[in-house]
């Protein structure tokens, strides 16, 4: 029996010997674990876009220095508002963004928080005090619907669809925004929104929200817009918006009426020509007159792209306060503002700016801190960066 066993151990010996040789595998003592290299920059920085993509992350940084030649007590560019602060350097506008595209029959999204300067004159009214530097700009939820090109669907809090303008310079021809983005139109929305593309040529947008810059509805109206997106020719396209509801505090029987237009026009090489015209009207202005009041405006832009790394731009407007219930002061206001851009890297722009504002009444300050002057001129360098 014992020798049974020891012939049948052999052999099993052998047949593992022999699997081993066939194989060409050595047997060899186990070898103690390499440590792995730390990963290069190149394969951090695809991490990094790795993770970038699949949440949608963005960020943007804003700054600058505004020089006030007047140099006022207030330290305030008067009759500005996103660029207010006179002779200082400034962060005015820190972003982080997640976002991604509805795809037809799926769900999209935007969150977008501000913080800085800036956050603080977009605020809407219910959502965070007026003097905080953080701002819930944008939060909404996209559903496209798979029927014909694509029904959108959009519920939250979302920019305005008005003006030729945005809240980050980055995305506008100038650093400073113009009176028209300033007074003539709200920022943000909360509601609905419903978007169709009929063709090439034709899109549609209807819109029910609490009003102009508000989350939490001051009355028991709401306010309905539309916006149809028309290019006749190529070159060419043309945003038409309305909007018309009560905006006033408690009071749904005092309805504000805005019509919006918006043309551009890329017919020229390297050249774009930007125009903007804006009319409100509102009934018992808010400043309890007992009076209709109006206002309106146009502004025109162009931008040339001289190379890849150098293009200059330049705007001309004027805006109309007829009763001061946007800017405080019955007045019209005119503005020239000229900006060259320099994109220094992929990501990072420079913009140099020289702007000239003026009016028929005093409503800009000076070293005296009275408002005795009609014109002020500044000039300043912004500085935008994305990742």
């Amino acid at each position: 029996m014992e020798k049974r066993i020891l012939g049948l151990s052999l052999v099993v010996l052998i047949m593992f010997v022999f699997i081993i040789n066939a194989g060409g595998v050595e047997l060899k003592p186990e070898a103690t674990p390499e440590a792995k290299p730390a990963p290069s920059a190149d394969e951090i920085q695809k991490i990094l876009e790795g993770i970038k993509n699949y949440l949608g992350l963005s960020i943007y940084l804003q700054g600058g220095y505004i020089f006030n030649f007047k140099n006022p007590d207030s330290k305030t560019n008067e009759q500005r508002v996103f660029d207010k602060k006179a002779n200082s350097f400034l962060i005015d506008l820190a972003q982080i963004q997640f976002a991604k595209d509805a795809p037809a029959g799926g769900v999209g999204y935007k969150l977008k928080v501000s913080i800085g300067e800036t956050a603080k004159f977009i605020h809407s009214a219910g959502l965070g005090d007026p003097d905080d530097e953080v701002d819930l700009t944008e939060a909404y939820v996209d559903y496209v619907a798979p029927l014909g090109s694509g029904l959108k669907l959009r519920f939250g809090k979302f920019a305005t669809y008005h003006g030729a303008e945005l809240i980050e310079a980055r995305d506008n021809f100038n650093y400073s925004r113009s009176f028209l983005f300033n007074y003539a139109i709200p920022f943000t929305h909360t509601g609905f929104m419903a978007g169709y593309t009929f063709s090439n040529a034709f899109a549609a947008n209807l819109y029910v929200v609490n009003g102009w810059d508000i989350t939490n509805d001051n009355n028991k109206g709401k306010t309905v817009g539309t916006s149809f997106v028309v290019t006749p020719i190529e070159p060419l396209l043309m945003n038409f918006g309305f909007m018309y509801g009560p905006e006033q505090p408690d009071n749904r029987s005092h309805d504000r009426f805005l019509f919006d237009w918006v043309g551009t026009f890329k017919g020229i090489k390297n050249l774009t020509v930007v125009v903007n015209t804006d009319y409100a009207h509102e009934e018992k202005d808010p400043l309890n007159t007992g009076k209709n009041s109006k206002w309106y405006g146009v502004s025109g832009y162009a931008k040339y792209d001289i190379t890849d790394f150098f293009s200059t731009s330049i705007r001309a407007e004027y805006f109309v306060d007829k009763d001061g219930v946007r800017t405080g002061i019955p007045q019209m206001l005119k503005e020239i503002t000229i900006s060259p851009e320099f994109k220094i890297v992929k990501n990072l722009t420079v913009r140099p700016e020289y702007r000239h504002d003026w009016s028929n009444k005093k409503g800009f300050d000076s070293h005296r801190n009275t408002f005795d002057k009609k014109s002020q001129d500044t000039i300043a360098v912004g500085v935008m960066y994305s990742w």
